[in-house]
């Protein structure tokens, strides 16, 4: 008689239950509140985090470091104009997570108005501590928090005439701990306290513009870098030596003003264009002094002054360009340009004692300036053929001056070493069966001076893959060589590269599935050097390197 009665209610049960499913039905009032011509939604997640630690309390704050306390876990602010007509705003977005005491905080904040302006503000907090404990033993710690903030405001965002203002801060304060060693290599270490004050400020302006087909924007950047931590290890003791004071300021300050611009062009079906440009001016000075008195043996007193600046211009193009005749055809020409030059020089005076005064001055100047160019073309007379081609360039040259300058006496050392690389690569890819695909390429080098006695000079490469694919089956296999020789008067290099793999995969039913993969490398390098040994040239010194790896493996993967 229970059954029957159970039998009896379930489908009543089930009419009374409200649909989960999609239906056109009303299910209840629109989402949020309306006030003024707004539409306000409002949610937010509060709660009491505890924690109880067992073990290393260090290692425990330097990979998670969440406390007790309440918090706002996560909360969520929308407002939307109903009709797209706001008075000062029609969409306000504000987000927010952890808010409170937790280590990693997060807001978001987005506010716009319809084809006027959009503002975007995030604002992230990262409570950092790290006990040192892998390398100093505890000796070395940084409790430290980091906030980061970013603003982005966009004037007239959907037109074609838009504005870019921006700022961005980052700021890292806290105390940390170190050790110092002391007068010299045999003294002792004293633990070395510190207040670690980092700020970074950047501000953006930029603009966009789309007219003709052609998009282009540029931005002009000031960034600002200053580092002003102070140490302090005064009244320390370590055994037999006393430090009685020390006091070390190493401010770090720089300025980077850079330009970027850019141009694409967007809706050409023949010829596609992008083009970027980019510099930078940077410059940094330092310094660096320290004064310290205290006993080991004897009774000390030492100070030491370094300080410097050096300057850091990069400068960045690169263009490319797509040519489409025809839908067979394309051909690709990319061009990229880079330099980056890096000068300047460094003083360190050294004061022990009232007695030694060392003077010591150098001046380092690092150029680097690279070309390259690559002209591709790609011609598909069929779906199953496709046949490729094409030649590249890459220009080197390395310049440096290191001039030393101790007391009255001074060393200059200049060096310059250019390398001018010619690539030409070719291949055809090919289907002859549906589920078969069937790549070769090869790929040729020289090299006027390469770097290294072990870099690519006068190589070639060559490479197949075939692939057959059929539904849930998937199997391939690639073999590949790369022969290279580099040899000069005074040294000679030869290396044969071998690789082998194959691999297989199946799904015959979603719930499983099968994978299998073997791979063989083989290299072998022959290296030999020649030199002078009283007035007889040496010859016989050098050097036969053979490795070889194999892999296999298999994996079942069940869901």
């Amino acid at each position: 008689m229970m059954t029957k009665t159970l039998l009896a209610l379930i489908p009543a049960a089930l009419l009374a239950q409200p649909p989960v499913a999609p239906t056109p039905e009303r299910v209840g009032a629109a989402r949020g509140e309306t006030a003024g011509g707004y539409n306000i939604v409002n949610a937010f997640e509060t709660g009491y985090r505890f924690h109880d630690v067992n073990g290393n309390l260090g290692k425990y704050r330097s990979d998670v470091n969440f406390g007790n306390g309440v918090r706002l876990l996560s909360s969520r602010l929308s407002i939307h104009s109903r009709e797209g007509r706001g008075g000062w705003f029609d969409e306000l977005l504000l987000n927010t997570q952890g808010l409170g005491n937790d280590p990693y905080q997060l807001a978001t904040l987005r506010i716009g108005k319809n084809r006027l302006y959009q503002y975007d503000l995030t604002w992230r907090l990262n409570a950092f501590f790290n006990p040192g404990l892998t390398i100093a033993n505890g000796l070395h710690a940084m409790n430290t928090s980091r906030r980061l903030q970013d603003h982005d405001l966009t004037l007239l965002p959907t037109s074609n005439f838009r504005f870019f203002l921006g700022y961005s801060r980052n700021n890292q304060d806290g105390p940390a701990l170190s050790t110092v060693q002391l007068f010299d290599s045999r003294g002792a270490e004293f633990p070395l306290f510190s207040d670690v004050r980092r700020l970074y400020n950047e501000y953006r302006v930029g603009g966009e513009v789309r007219a003709a087909g052609y998009r282009f924007h540029w931005s002009r950047v000031w960034e600002n870098f200053r580092e002003d931590t102070r140490f302090n290890a005064s009244g320390q003791v370590a055994g037999p030596a006393r430090l009685t004071t020390f006091r070390r300021d190493e401010p770090y300050h720089g300025n980077t003003p850079s330009w970027r611009l850019a141009l694409a062009r967007e809706t050409s079906e023949i010829l596609a264009i992008n083009a970027r440009f980019t510099y930078s001016g940077g410059r940094r000075n330092f310094l660096f002094d320290e004064s310290a008195t205290g006993i080991d043996r004897f009774s000390r007193n030492r100070q030491i002054l370094v300080a410097g600046e050096a300057r850091r211009p990069v400068t960045t193009a690169n263009l490319t360009l797509t040519f489409l005749p025809r839908s067979a055809f394309t051909i690709t020409h990319h061009v990229a340009y880079h330099h980056t030059r890096i000068d300047g020089d460094a003083s360190l005076r050294q004061l022990d004692n009232g007695t030694l005064t060392d003077d010591f001055l150098s001046f380092q100047y690092l150029g680097i300036r690279a070309f390259t160019s690559s002209l591709d073309f790609v011609y598909r007379p069929s779906r199953r053929f496709t046949f490729f081609t094409g030649q590249r360039l890459t220009d080197r040259r390395i310049r440096s001056v290191e001039q030393v300058a101790a007391g009255p006496f001074l060393d200059r050392v200049p060096a310059v070493q250019d390398n001018t690389l010619n690539t030409g690569v070719a291949g055809v890819r090919f289907s002859p069966i549906a589920p078969v695909t069937v790549v070769l390429d090869a790929e040729l080098g020289r090299a006027n001076r390469a770097f290294y006695p072990i870099s690519e000079r006068n190589y070639h490469a060559l490479g197949g893959r075939i692939q057959y694919r059929r539904g849930t089956l998937f199997l391939s296999a690639l073999a590949r060589t790369l022969y290279n020789t580099n040899s000069v008067s005074l040294s000679s290099h030869s290396s044969r590269q071998r690789n082998y793999s194959t691999d297989a995969s199946w799904t015959p039913r979603p719930w499983v599935s099968f994978d299998a993969s073997y791979s063989k490398l083989h290299l072998d390098t022959l290296t030999a050097l020649a030199y002078f040994f009283e007035r007889n040239l040496v010859t016989s010194h050098g050097s036969l390197y053979e490795v070889g790896d194999r892999g296999k493996g298999v994996q079942v993967e069940l869901a």
